[in-house]
């Protein structure tokens, strides 16, 4: 009984901090997660979505070969945005203004084909 207490009391103390998850900035002060083993940036603005793609120093890499489409949701409201290869970023137009607070989910796959799936809130 002393241990169910005891494991029960590590992970009702742990599971805060490991729930926990700071977003880094990108050089652009979008939002950056790690994806199919390169940095993407999200930056929104009016109606495009940017995935900015960089390197472990978060230099940019060129894009050519890349794929992936976003999820777009703001309250009932679901868009599915394909996303196109840009120098050295993805972008997606969505029908209207991307609302603050939406949620973004990416898909991802990389020009050697590595895939991973990340997301954001604008």
């Amino acid at each position: 009984m002393k241990k169910f207490l005891l494991v029960a009391s590590a992970l009702l103390f742990a599971t805060p901090t490991m729930a926990q998850h700071v977003h880094q900035k990108g050089p652009n002060g979008g939002p950056m997660e790690d994806v199919a083993g390169v940095h993407v940036e999200m930056v929104a603005s009016g109606k495009t979505l940017t995935f900015n793609i960089l390197d472990e120093a978060n230099k940019p890499l060129p894009t050519a070969g890349y794929s992936g489409s976003a999820l777009l949701s703001a309250g009932s409201k679901r868009e599915t945005l394909q996303l196109t290869a840009s120098g050295n970023a993805l972008k997606g137009e969505a029908k209207a203004d991307i609302a603050k607070g939406a949620s973004v989910s990416i898909t991802l796959k990389t020009a050697d084909g590595k895939s991973g799936q990340a997301k954001f809130r604008h």
